[in-house]
């Protein structure tokens, strides 16, 4: 769809331009080729304190937060993401012990933890924007209250079995609705080795899910 605007001629192009032209794709394709930038989690901190602050002060939140010690210490590279989701449990808990965990309190828990942690998983979204953290690094800043982290692992878990448990039943697959990376993980790796069933990552961006399918079906 057009304006109804005459387009301009072309301008005519010095061997300056012709230099500079030349030079752009190169460095396009050094920006893009080039590994994502690391932060280390101590250079983090500052930058998240002022988000926090400014959450909390601009919510009228009564909470308070706290960012371990041992975090300040912190300065090993948290690993890549691999794009599989089921990565090695092992690596997965290296690069979330190198990252940045903010622990919340006070008497507004009830508020960051109502409909399932809505709040607290959309400030934490919220933080991985305001640091410009890309994908691979999400993991490595996360926020807790109360013991939300643990009941909700727990709750992923027997999710994923009863999900294994019916589609033995059935011979159907089971579709789970969309979830985060880190949720998808859990259920891949709470399903791997058990019998009858595999699991895959179907979708994309937000719409991303697991799907549970009997071993059997391709």
């Amino acid at each position: 769809m057009t304006d109804g605007s005459v387009p301009r001629p072309p301008r005519p192009t010095s061997s300056g331009d012709r230099a500079r032209g030349a030079a752009r794709p190169e460095r396009r394709q050094e920006a893009k080729g080039g590994a994502e930038p690391f932060v280390p989690p101590q250079d983090l901190i500052p930058r998240l304190k002022t988000f926090l602050d400014l959450v909390v002060r601009e919510m009228a939140l009564s909470m308070r937060y706290e960012i371990p010690a041992e975090a300040e210490d912190a300065a090993s590279e948290p690993r890549r993401a691999q794009e599989d989701d089921a990565a090695p449990q092992k690596a997965v808990a290296a690069r979330e012990e190198t990252g940045l965990l903010v622990r919340f309190s006070g008497e507004d828990e009830d508020i960051l933890l109502a409909h399932n942690g809505e709040l607290l998983l959309a400030l934490e979204y919220l933080a991985h924007r305001w640091l410009h953290l890309p994908p691979a690094f999400h993991d490595g800043v996360r926020f807790e209250c109360g013991d939300f982290r643990a009941t909700r692992l727990e709750e992923l878990k027997l999710s994923a079995r009863v999900a294994a448990q019916r589609v033995r039943e059935t011979g159907q697959p089971f579709p789970f609705n969309p979830m985060t990376s880190r949720d998808r993980r859990t259920i891949h790796l709470e399903l791997t080795g058990a019998a009858g069933v595999r699991t895959m990552s179907e979708g994309s961006g937000d719409r991303r899910h697991i799907v549970v399918y009997p071993a059997s079906k391709k």
